[in-house]
Protein backbone atom coordinates (compact mmCIF):
# COMPACT_ATOMS: atom_id res chain seq x y z
CA UNK A 1 0.00 0.00 0.00
CA UNK A 2 1.18 3.67 -0.94
CA UNK A 3 2.25 5.64 2.31
CA UNK A 4 -0.32 8.43 1.28
CA UNK A 5 -3.27 6.10 0.73
CA UNK A 6 -2.68 4.10 4.36
CA UNK A 7 -2.13 7.69 6.24
CA UNK A 8 -5.56 8.72 4.92
CA UNK A 9 -6.77 5.32 5.93
CA UNK A 10 -5.10 5.67 9.30
CA UNK A 11 -6.32 8.93 9.35
CA UNK A 12 -10.39 7.92 9.00
CA UNK A 13 -9.56 5.88 12.16
CA UNK A 14 -9.08 8.72 14.29
CA UNK A 15 -13.01 9.09 14.90
CA UNK A 16 -12.84 5.87 17.34
CA UNK A 17 -13.48 7.30 20.96
CA UNK A 18 -11.05 6.33 23.42
CA UNK A 19 -10.91 6.09 27.03
CA UNK A 20 -8.78 8.77 28.74
CA UNK A 21 -6.58 5.39 29.96
CA UNK A 22 -5.84 3.96 26.16
CA UNK A 23 -5.26 7.56 24.85
CA UNK A 24 -2.54 7.97 27.27
CA UNK A 25 -1.14 4.46 26.62
CA UNK A 26 -0.56 5.12 22.95
CA UNK A 27 -1.06 8.40 21.88
CA UNK A 28 2.00 9.99 20.13
CA UNK A 29 -0.10 12.97 19.68
CA UNK A 30 -3.16 14.60 20.53
CA UNK A 31 -5.22 16.99 17.88
CA UNK A 32 -8.44 18.60 19.75
CA UNK A 33 -8.19 15.90 21.75
CA UNK A 34 -8.66 13.22 19.59
CA UNK A 35 -5.14 10.97 19.79
CA UNK A 36 -2.30 10.16 17.00
CA UNK A 37 -1.88 6.02 18.22
CA UNK A 38 1.50 5.95 18.56
CA UNK A 39 1.12 2.34 16.86
CA UNK A 40 -0.07 4.01 13.60
CA UNK A 41 3.27 5.60 13.51
CA UNK A 42 5.14 2.62 13.94
CA UNK A 43 3.32 0.33 11.64
CA UNK A 44 3.88 3.69 8.68
CA UNK A 45 7.30 3.28 9.91
CA UNK A 46 7.55 -0.21 9.69
CA UNK A 47 6.13 -0.07 6.07
CA UNK A 48 8.60 2.66 5.12
CA UNK A 49 11.51 0.61 5.80
CA UNK A 50 10.36 -2.26 3.90
CA UNK A 51 10.01 -0.28 0.88
CA UNK A 52 13.29 0.98 1.42
CA UNK A 53 12.87 4.23 2.66
CA UNK A 54 15.46 5.64 5.55
CA UNK A 55 16.58 8.82 7.44
CA UNK A 56 16.72 9.90 11.04
CA UNK A 57 13.73 12.25 11.09
CA UNK A 58 11.32 9.72 9.47
CA UNK A 59 8.77 8.66 12.83
CA UNK A 60 8.66 13.40 12.68
CA UNK A 61 7.78 12.88 9.51
CA UNK A 62 4.93 10.78 9.73
CA UNK A 63 3.95 12.09 13.03
CA UNK A 64 3.71 15.03 10.99
CA UNK A 65 1.44 13.88 8.16
CA UNK A 66 -1.02 12.06 10.51
CA UNK A 67 -1.14 15.44 12.66
CA UNK A 68 -2.21 16.81 9.45
CA UNK A 69 -4.25 13.96 7.56
CA UNK A 70 -6.29 14.27 11.42
CA UNK A 71 -6.77 18.05 11.26
CA UNK A 72 -8.23 17.38 7.87
CA UNK A 73 -10.26 14.27 8.66
CA UNK A 74 -11.62 16.37 11.57
CA UNK A 75 -12.41 19.55 9.45
CA UNK A 76 -14.38 16.96 6.66
CA UNK A 77 -16.13 15.17 9.48
CA UNK A 78 -17.57 18.16 10.13
CA UNK A 79 -18.80 18.77 7.03
CA UNK A 80 -20.34 15.65 6.67
CA UNK A 81 -18.32 13.66 4.79
CA UNK A 82 -17.80 10.70 6.56
CA UNK A 83 -20.90 9.97 6.30
CA UNK A 84 -21.36 9.74 2.65
CA UNK A 85 -22.25 6.93 1.09
CA UNK A 86 -19.52 6.14 -1.50
CA UNK A 87 -17.20 6.78 1.29
CA UNK A 88 -17.83 4.22 3.80
CA UNK A 89 -18.60 2.13 0.31
CA UNK A 90 -14.91 2.68 -0.25
CA UNK A 91 -13.42 2.31 2.97
CA UNK A 92 -15.98 -1.53 3.73
CA UNK A 93 -14.53 -2.50 0.39
CA UNK A 94 -11.14 -1.07 1.05
CA UNK A 95 -11.08 -3.03 4.39
CA UNK A 96 -12.21 -6.58 2.63
CA UNK A 97 -9.28 -6.25 0.41
CA UNK A 98 -6.54 -5.54 3.16
CA UNK A 99 -8.14 -8.47 4.90
CA UNK A 100 -8.06 -10.69 1.70
CA UNK A 101 -4.69 -9.70 0.86
CA UNK A 102 -3.10 -10.49 4.13
CA UNK A 103 -5.19 -13.96 4.35
CA UNK A 104 -3.98 -14.82 1.18
CA UNK A 105 -0.29 -14.33 1.65
CA UNK A 106 -0.53 -16.15 4.90
CA UNK A 107 -1.74 -18.95 2.64
CA UNK A 108 1.01 -18.42 0.53
CA UNK A 109 3.72 -18.50 3.26
CA UNK A 110 2.41 -21.61 4.25
CA UNK A 111 2.15 -23.37 1.33
CA UNK A 112 5.13 -21.90 -0.37
CA UNK A 113 6.73 -23.55 -3.63
CA UNK A 114 9.63 -24.89 -3.68
CA UNK A 115 12.86 -24.86 -5.40
CA UNK A 116 11.98 -28.52 -6.52
CA UNK A 117 8.28 -27.31 -7.54
CA UNK A 118 9.96 -25.13 -9.52
CA UNK A 119 12.53 -27.02 -11.45
CA UNK A 120 9.58 -29.70 -11.91
CA UNK A 121 7.83 -27.08 -13.58
CA UNK A 122 10.93 -25.92 -16.12
CA UNK A 123 11.22 -29.90 -16.92
CA UNK A 124 7.97 -29.54 -17.91
CA UNK A 125 7.86 -26.72 -19.77
CA UNK A 126 11.01 -27.74 -21.82
CA UNK A 127 9.43 -31.18 -22.37
CA UNK A 128 6.04 -29.27 -24.33
CA UNK A 129 8.08 -27.38 -25.69
CA UNK A 130 9.71 -30.25 -27.99
CA UNK A 131 13.02 -29.65 -29.87
CA UNK A 132 11.19 -27.40 -32.64
CA UNK A 133 9.52 -24.37 -33.44
CA UNK A 134 7.55 -23.16 -35.70
CA UNK A 135 6.14 -20.50 -38.03
CA UNK A 136 3.12 -20.86 -40.00
CA UNK A 137 0.06 -18.83 -41.91
CA UNK A 138 -3.31 -20.10 -41.25
CA UNK A 139 -6.64 -19.19 -42.88
CA UNK A 140 -9.81 -20.26 -40.71
CA UNK A 141 -13.60 -20.60 -41.66
CA UNK A 142 -15.96 -21.97 -41.02
CA UNK A 143 -17.24 -24.65 -43.38
CA UNK A 144 -15.27 -27.30 -45.34
CA UNK A 145 -16.41 -26.23 -48.54
CA UNK A 146 -15.34 -22.44 -48.19
CA UNK A 147 -12.09 -24.39 -47.13
CA UNK A 148 -11.64 -26.08 -50.49
CA UNK A 149 -12.89 -23.30 -52.26
CA UNK A 150 -10.02 -20.89 -50.87
CA UNK A 151 -7.68 -23.78 -51.12
CA UNK A 152 -8.34 -24.07 -54.93
CA UNK A 153 -7.61 -20.34 -54.96
CA UNK A 154 -4.43 -21.03 -53.66
CA UNK A 155 -3.23 -23.54 -56.30
CA UNK A 156 -4.36 -21.05 -59.19
CA UNK A 157 -1.64 -18.68 -57.30
CA UNK A 158 -3.97 -16.31 -55.26
CA UNK A 159 -1.86 -14.61 -52.43
CA UNK A 160 -2.06 -16.61 -49.36
CA UNK A 161 -1.80 -13.07 -46.98
CA UNK A 162 -4.59 -11.67 -49.20
CA UNK A 163 -6.96 -14.30 -48.36
CA UNK A 164 -5.96 -14.44 -44.96
CA UNK A 165 -7.00 -10.71 -44.64
CA UNK A 166 -10.15 -10.68 -46.77
CA UNK A 167 -11.86 -14.29 -45.31
CA UNK A 168 -10.32 -15.80 -42.38
CA UNK A 169 -12.33 -15.57 -38.94
CA UNK A 170 -9.05 -15.35 -36.74
CA UNK A 171 -9.06 -11.79 -35.78
CA UNK A 172 -5.69 -12.02 -33.94
CA UNK A 173 -3.85 -13.20 -37.37
CA UNK A 174 -6.40 -12.61 -40.07
CA UNK A 175 -5.06 -8.70 -39.65
CA UNK A 176 -1.20 -9.77 -40.25
CA UNK A 177 -2.32 -12.10 -43.64
CA UNK A 178 -2.57 -15.15 -41.60
CA UNK A 179 0.84 -15.09 -39.85
CA UNK A 180 0.74 -17.02 -36.25
CA UNK A 181 4.74 -15.85 -35.42
CA UNK A 182 6.29 -18.61 -33.75
CA UNK A 183 4.78 -21.49 -31.52
CA UNK A 184 5.66 -25.12 -30.30
CA UNK A 185 4.12 -27.81 -31.67
CA UNK A 186 1.64 -28.39 -28.12
CA UNK A 187 0.88 -24.57 -28.09
CA UNK A 188 -1.34 -25.76 -30.89
CA UNK A 189 -4.66 -28.32 -30.87
CA UNK A 190 -3.79 -31.80 -32.11
CA UNK A 191 -5.01 -31.55 -35.77
CA UNK A 192 -3.46 -28.57 -36.31
CA UNK A 193 0.03 -29.49 -35.12
CA UNK A 194 0.00 -32.80 -37.08
CA UNK A 195 -0.51 -30.65 -39.83
CA UNK A 196 2.20 -28.58 -39.34
CA UNK A 197 5.29 -31.08 -38.74
CA UNK A 198 4.15 -32.72 -41.93
CA UNK A 199 4.92 -30.18 -44.10
CA UNK A 200 7.64 -28.95 -45.39
CA UNK A 201 8.82 -25.36 -45.44
CA UNK A 202 7.15 -23.20 -47.64
CA UNK A 203 4.38 -26.08 -48.47
CA UNK A 204 0.88 -25.82 -47.93
CA UNK A 205 -1.09 -28.98 -46.40
CA UNK A 206 -2.96 -30.52 -49.32
CA UNK A 207 -6.56 -30.63 -48.08
CA UNK A 208 -8.15 -28.64 -45.18
CA UNK A 209 -7.18 -29.43 -41.47
CA UNK A 210 -10.82 -29.38 -39.13
CA UNK A 211 -10.40 -28.39 -35.36
CA UNK A 212 -12.64 -27.56 -33.08
CA UNK A 213 -12.34 -24.07 -34.03
CA UNK A 214 -13.15 -24.62 -37.51
CA UNK A 215 -11.56 -25.12 -41.19
CA UNK A 216 -7.61 -24.61 -41.71
CA UNK A 217 -5.81 -24.00 -44.64
CA UNK A 218 -2.35 -24.63 -43.22
CA UNK A 219 1.10 -22.88 -44.15
CA UNK A 220 4.83 -23.95 -43.21
CA UNK A 221 6.79 -20.60 -43.35
CA UNK A 222 9.82 -21.85 -41.50
CA UNK A 223 11.31 -23.84 -38.52
CA UNK A 224 13.75 -23.82 -36.16
CA UNK A 225 15.50 -24.93 -32.82
CA UNK A 226 14.07 -24.23 -29.66
CA UNK A 227 14.83 -21.12 -27.99
CA UNK A 228 14.13 -22.45 -24.28
CA UNK A 229 15.44 -19.72 -21.59
CA UNK A 230 18.04 -20.63 -18.81
CA UNK A 231 16.44 -22.25 -15.86
CA UNK A 232 17.65 -19.11 -13.96
CA UNK A 233 16.11 -16.72 -16.42
CA UNK A 234 12.44 -18.75 -16.39
CA UNK A 235 12.50 -19.25 -12.44
CA UNK A 236 10.83 -16.49 -10.97
CA UNK A 237 8.47 -16.55 -14.11
CA UNK A 238 7.46 -20.32 -13.29
CA UNK A 239 7.71 -19.03 -9.13
CA UNK A 240 4.58 -16.84 -10.15
CA UNK A 241 2.77 -19.10 -12.05
CA UNK A 242 2.79 -21.59 -9.73
CA UNK A 243 1.86 -19.21 -6.88
CA UNK A 244 -1.19 -18.07 -8.80
CA UNK A 245 -2.37 -21.84 -9.49
CA UNK A 246 -1.92 -22.47 -5.71
CA UNK A 247 -4.48 -19.61 -4.72
CA UNK A 248 -6.63 -20.48 -7.60
CA UNK A 249 -7.17 -24.18 -6.02
CA UNK A 250 -7.48 -22.16 -2.94
CA UNK A 251 -10.42 -20.48 -4.03
CA UNK A 252 -11.92 -23.02 -6.12
CA UNK A 253 -11.60 -25.16 -2.57
CA UNK A 254 -13.76 -22.51 -1.45
CA UNK A 255 -16.60 -21.96 -3.96
CA UNK A 256 -17.06 -26.03 -3.97
CA UNK A 257 -17.59 -25.81 -0.26
CA UNK A 258 -19.66 -22.74 -0.23
CA UNK A 259 -23.49 -21.97 -0.82
CA UNK A 260 -23.62 -19.40 -3.26
CA UNK A 261 -27.17 -17.84 -4.39
CA UNK A 262 -27.60 -15.22 -6.48
CA UNK A 263 -31.21 -13.97 -6.81
CA UNK A 264 -32.62 -13.62 -10.14
CA UNK A 265 -29.39 -15.43 -11.90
Amino acid sequence: MKLKQLLITIAALSAIALTPAAQAADAAATVNGKPIKQSWVNFIIKDAKARGQKGADLEKAVLNELIGSELAYQEASKNGFDKKADITTAAEIGKRKLVVNAFLADHMDKHPVSDADTKNAYDQYKKEMGDKEYKAQHILVKAEAEAVDILAKLNKGDDFAELAREKSLDPGSSVKGGDLGWFPLAGMVKPFSDAVSSLKKGATADAPVQTKFGWHIIRLTDSRATKVPPYEKAKEGLKRTLQQRKLEKLMLGLKEKAKILVPGK
